[in-house]
């Protein structure tokens, strides 16, 4: 350019417009990304497929309700409290017999295998938190879009009692990838011994919601555990196993526990960190 223009390095009025044209280029692809890169409708049509069977997909809130009153099967509270007194117990026996794994700095990442037949892994991630238990709940259940930033809408669509509920979110992701839409049954527990708070989760089909764009994804397992550790801080503990719809099982088995490990690391970063005070000094 500077041979070309021979007028102390300053390049000519074509190379400027090809610069122009180049940076305008550049930036309608960065805007319009989502329609550049859109999936076509029968690639969306497979990513419907699951990586768990079909006897693994979730009830319906009418189902679950209807075979507790025909007394034809569990209704939603046991398979609740079932999901929370299996995380008690692993909390009691320390986690014993999880595969540990590099994991993001900070925190703690391990996996285990799940013997009913099918490839997807068991996560749990722990890390500690500059919040008491009550509040980092808070965070989770009230407070989403402080920590996740695709989230693009979530509200609680129906409540069940006073520490039971519906929840309804949906999640962006970076093109071409679609939305994912989640629905989630959840209870919480803040009576723990020692201020202890729990969380769990897990996916549900619900009659007011239809999936109008994206993919239904579907939560197997979601538990947190909220403990303190002394001077106001918690330790974290999330444990998790879902379907985010098509992707294959290597990739869960290489990425999904990453992906979770991140998302507790949001979390705790969106306290802030309190420095101590030391003495005093006077001059």
């Amino acid at each position: 350019m500077m041979q070309k223009s021979g007028n102390m390095g300053k390049p000519d009025q074509k190379d400027l417009n090809e610069n122009m044209a180049a940076t305008q280029g550049l930036s309608h692809m960065i805007t319009d990304c989502k329609k550049l890169f859109q999936i076509p409708q029968d690639m969306m049509l497979q990513l419907c497929n699951s990586c768990v069977p079909a006897d693994a997909h979730p009830l319906s809130l009418s189902e679950l309700m209807s075979h507790s009153l025909q007394g034809k099967g569990k209704n939603f509270q046991v398979y609740l409290d079932e999901s929370i007194q299996s995380l008690l117990k692993e909390s009691s026996e320390k986690f014993k017999g999880w595969l540990s794994t590099p994991g993001p700095r900070n925190t703690e990442l391990s996996c285990r295998k799940v013997g009913d037949g099918h490839a997807l892994r068991l996560w749990k991630v722990s890390a500690e938190v500059e919040a008491p238990p009550y509040t980092v709940l808070q965070r989770v259940l009230r407070e989403r879009h402080l920590w996740d930033e695709d989230l693009l809408q979530g509200k609680v669509i129906e409540a069940l009692d006073k520490n039971t509920e519906v929840y309804h979110y949906i999640t962006d992701s970076m093109a071409p990838h679609p939305r994912r839409d989640f629905v989630v049954l959840r209870k919480w527990h803040t009576d723990l011994p020692r201020g202890a708070c729990l969380l769990v989760s897990m996916s549900l089909e619900h009659e007011k919601l239809q999936l109008e764009g994206g993919v239904r994804a579907v939560v197997l397992t979601s538990q947190y555990l909220f403990e303190p550790c002394g001077m106001g801080r918690s330790k974290v503990t999330h444990v998790c196993r879902a379907d985010l719809r098509g992707r294959s099982p290597d990739w869960y088995t290489k990425v999904f526990g990453h992906l979770c490990a991140m998302e507790l690391a949001r979390i705790r970063d969106s306290f802030p960190v309190l420095k101590p005070s030391g003495p005093e000094t006077k001059i």
